[in-house]
């Protein structure tokens, strides 16, 4: 049985570094930079050294198996997860061969996990999500981006049975409106990073409940939300939020002419 929680897939020689620590039971988990580099080796590995290094495992907590698609389905994930309650994160981005029932295992065999990452996993719908909402309570950290099966509905009650979101992506999903945004908002006061690049059916009100009701939020993304201004973000802009759209010309003319008592020069004669 492997004896530390924690499977990193670097590159080959700190994924031996690693699993040579695990056996030997070292008190010093793998280093930060490895932990930052991984998932390169994961779309390399075999589908049988996988199902092998991990047939006795139940101790894992992390798991980082992003851009697996090429050989990760539900068979091999299914069994690893089910044997595993104690992972805390689990990293699934663009593993595109899974389904919704690998989100359902996650949801009743890993009460504790604290961070999903699931961007660009289109098989993601609702009843799934209603699934990890209803067991995984105590999630910090989910990846939805892409996951445009979601809508408002499935977004809103995992707010209501989450509430101690702290990062939230729903970028790039056409599907998601004002009435999510709102009840992230009003049910989600922890949260700090919130990722709404793409949703073009967001728009100012949702911002300002989001500024209102968030006093946590740290940053927020909204480009290509071609319907939220400056009027709603000015609000967040103001308390230090960091924001993925820059300030508009005339609005940074005057808070510079503010600041140093006078307007520069600009020739914009072509």
């Amino acid at each position: 049985m492997l004896g530390k929680g924690l499977l990193c897939l670097t590159s080959p020689s700190e994924l031996l570094l690693t699993l040579y620590e695990i056996h030997q039971r070292q008190p010093d988990p793998p280093s930060t930079a490895a932990l930052k580099n991984r998932g390169k080796v994961g779309p390399h590995l075999p589908k049988t050294a996988f199902c092998n290094l991990l047939k006795d495992n139940e101790v894992l907590q992390q798991l980082a198996l992003q851009n697996c698609s090429d050989w990760l389905t539900d068979k091999e994930l299914l069994p690893v997860i089910g044997q595993n309650h104690h992972l805390q994160q689990i990293q699934l981005s663009s593993c595109l061969q899974l389904s919704r029932h690998a989100l359902v295992a996650i949801s009743l065999s890993c009460p504790h996990v604290r961070g999903l990452s699931l961007a660009h996993c289109e098989w993601v719908d609702s009843l799934s999500l209603r699934s990890l909402a209803d067991h995984c309570k105590g999630l910090e950290s989910l990846d939805l981006t892409a996951c445009r099966q979601l809508k408002d509905e499935a977004i809103c009650y995992l707010a209501q049975k989450c509430s101690r979101l702290k990062s939230l992506s729903l970028a790039v999903n056409a599907n998601v409106g004002d009435t999510a945004v709102e009840e992230i908002a009003k049910c989600c006061p922890e949260l700090e990073h919130l990722d709404l690049t793409g949703c073009l059916r967001v728009k100012n009100e949702s911002i300002r409940v989001l500024a209102e009701y968030c006093t946590k939020l740290r940053s927020l993304k909204v480009k290509h939300c071609h319907k939220v201004a400056e009027s709603s973000l000015s609000i967040l802009r103001g308390r230090g939020v960091e924001l993925d759209v820059e300030l508009p010309l005339q609005r940074a003319l005057v808070l510079l002419q503010d600041g140093v008592g006078f307007a520069p020069f600009i020739n914009l004669q072509i």
